[in-house]
């Protein structure tokens, strides 16, 4: 995810954390110390309240983290590599290949609200356990984590694209029906509908004069948006069934000599490149990485001279390899957990060609429209 940065690594997992979080723990903390605290420990010093609000936004972040852990964990137990997890603002996303299986797709999604649950119950049972012993305010502060775990781990069950209820309700579809795609559009019509549910009934308590509302409306509307996506992703997968990539690529493929200085790259070679991102080639010939021409205008002026077309680019071990062979769909399953477009498609180590979004939505059309012209509707 743009805008995040490592963080560290727990089980050998790589965690990345985007910008929003410091955010909304922040919001947390606040909401802890100057109200949730005072209301049921009161005659307290702020300083007490403010320490303990801090302290429950960690141990949340903490739990959010046992979330997705526990998704990437079970992951690698049924044999799905996971890439590296990233913490934002309305949770967590693991990025992981695509479960081979409904079954293991079903483990992997049921294990993250599983261990909210179990992290829920847990904190309730410890506030009860302080409660007893007059610790008050470790008390409030574990109830406050356990309530907050147990309304994550129920809201996430919901069967709702992009919400993990929705991944256990495309993966049960799949068993059922063995039809991945058609089960996935389900799931992504199903979180289409809840999203703006949800959005509206934010709105509405908004107006209402509940301030949480525009919480609920800001969720919903991120459900309904990305259910909306993996929904037009499953339509995509039926069309291209069967494509292979050498019917996507562009070839041959114009490049760039990576030792070219930017202003040189610019004038020899951006100016006629017919796609946004263009290969790089070295010395002998072979691709070394790619440059997004939009990245050039970042570059200061005064370093356009010296600083070579390589050091503003993309390396190889970054991008996204196909040969020519390969399924199209099989490849675009790499994407979420690879370098993402362009796909640079080689030979022997040679760069035989590129596949842009371009090129996926031309053939995607192409494939849709059929042999007579007429464009199927995807059943489901």
């Amino acid at each position: 995810m743009k805008g995040s940065i490592r963080i560290g690594s727990v089980r050998g997992l790589e965690l990345r954390a985007h910008w929003s979080v410091p955010l909304i723990m922040l919001l947390f903390a606040y909401g802890l110390g100057s109200r949730t605290l005072p209301a049921y420990a009161p005659g307290l010093a702020s300083v007490v309240y403010a320490v303990a609000g801090v302290i429950g936004a960690l141990l949340l972040l903490v739990s959010l983290v046992a979330h997705e852990v526990a998704h990437a964990l079970t992951a690698r137990r049924t044999g799905i590599p996971v890439r590296d997890i990233t913490l934002w603002a309305l949770g967590g996303i693991t990025r992981m290949q695509r479960p081979a299986t409904a079954r293991a797709a079903l483990v992997v999604a049921v294990s993250g609200p599983l261990a909210s649950l179990v992290l829920g119950g847990a904190a309730l049972g410890a506030a009860a356990g302080a409660g007893a012993g007059g610790w008050r305010i470790p008390a409030v502060v574990l109830a406050w984590l356990g309530g907050t775990n147990l309304l994550l781990g129920v809201f996430n069950l919901l069967p709702a694209a992009p919400l993990d209820g929705g991944r256990v309700l495309q993966a049960a579809l799949w068993w059922c029906t063995g039809d991945e795609d058609r089960a996935r559009r389900a799931a992504g019509r199903s979180g289409q509908i809840l999203g703006m549910g949800l959005a509206v009934v934010g709105w509405l308590a908004f107006v209402r004069g509940v301030p949480g509302g525009l919480w609920l409306l800001v969720i919903g509307w991120f459900v309904a948006l990305t259910a909306a996506a993996e929904r037009r992703w499953a339509e995509l997968r039926t069309v291209l069934r069967g494509v292979r990539v050498r019917e996507a690529m562009t070839s041959p493929a114009a490049t760039g000599p990576d030792w070219l200085t930017v202003n040189r790259f610019l004038s020899d070679v951006a100016a006629q490149a017919g796609h946004s991102v263009v290969p790089l080639v070295d010395f002998e010939g072979r691709p070394s990485g790619v440059v997004r021409l939009r990245r050039l205008g970042a570059v200061p002026s005064e370093q356009r001279e010296t600083l070579r077309i390589r050091e503003v680019a993309t390396p190889l071990s970054q991008c996204t390899l196909a040969t020519a062979d390969e399924l199209l769909i099989g490849v675009l399953d790499r994407l979420g957990s690879g370098g993402g477009l362009p796909i640079l498609v080689t030979d022997s180590g040679r760069l035989d060609g590129i596949v842009t979004a371009h090129d996926i939505d031309r053939v995607a059309q192409r494939h849709a429209a059929g042999p007579d012209g007429a464009t199927p509707t995807p059943d489901g």
